[in-house]
């Protein structure tokens, strides 16, 4: 498009980095990470766009799915990884898809991300349906392996969003429903995975958090769901207990064991 422009690969505000302490350095950082929250905020319309979207397709049977590349992969498959403990939901429902597979999660695979139609054949694998959703993640929006994947979703009729920091990109013409959250120039020059990368996590909490308390997997403000999957989590369980049911620890943990969630606690007490 001829009015793009990768506001992620500008100057940084900065120069002579390697002549700054180290409390400059970290004070300098912190001073441009308080942008990313309100660039955030100013995308709060297009994000529940989105979401409303999400909810409508997983109450009939859909999945939700983030495609990206590098750290924007990541992060969706870390998104993704948390919804099963956190909200007691199948592993199957919220995916994240990363381009070169699982060795990419922690080695970069040289090339993977120049590759248009490898991500459809990644979704492919998932069993897509029209049901689903296919969430775009990258900071540049460039990234050919995710606008290929989008692009293809969407000729196939399914619904598409993204999350981009560069304004009018390429993914985000491709996706139905995008999200262009534009924090400026990064600390270190095209350091994406800094400023870009913190917008990138807050909105995938916002989606992934706000969907599941619209599926009802959250009551009053607590993970009534959660896999009691460590000591840590069972811990919270029984403080739950304790404090909606006005019972000692020894009780909590009694019903605990007998109905196996805090919700069924719930639902049966």
């Amino acid at each position: 498009m001829e009015d793009f422009k990768k506001i992620t690969e500008q100057d940084s505000h900065y120069n002579h980095l390697e002549k700054m302490d180290i409390e400059e350095c970290l004070v300098s950082i912190n001073n441009e990470d308080r942008k990313v929250a309100v660039a955030v905020q100013k995308v709060i319309p297009q994000i529940q766009t989105l979401v409303e979207i999400i909810v409508q397709q997983l109450k009939v049977g859909g999945r939700l799915f983030y495609i990206g590349a590098g750290t924007s992969g990541r992060l969706g498959i870390l998104d993704a990884s948390e919804c099963p403990p956190t909200f007691g939901v199948e592993s199957e429902l919220v995916s994240g898809i990363i381009a070169g597979g699982d060795q990419a999660i922690r080695k970069a695979v040289e090339n993977a991300e120049d590759n248009k139609d490898q991500a459809w054949n990644d979704l492919i694998e998932q069993k897509i349906t029209e049901k689903d959703v296919i969430i775009g993640i990258a900071a540049s929006g460039t990234t050919p392996y995710v606008i290929g994947g989008i692009q293809t979703a969407r000729e196939n009729k399914i619904k598409t969003g993204c999350i981009t920091c560069n304004p009018k990109s390429p993914l985000a013409k491709a996706a139905e429903f995008p999200i262009e959250v534009v924090v400026g120039p990064e600390f270190v020059t095209g350091s994406s995975r800094m400023k870009a990368g913190t917008a990138q996590k807050m909105i995938l909490n916002m989606i992934s958090t706000t969907t599941m308390i619209q599926l009802g997997k959250v009551k009053g403000n607590k993970m009534v769901d959660m896999q009691l999957s460590n000591a840590k989590l069972n811990q919270r369980a029984i403080q739950m207990l304790m404090n909606s049911q006005k019972i000692n620890e020894q009780e909590a943990k009694r019903l605990l064991k007998q109905y196996g969630s805090v919700r069924k606690v719930l639902e049966n007490e």
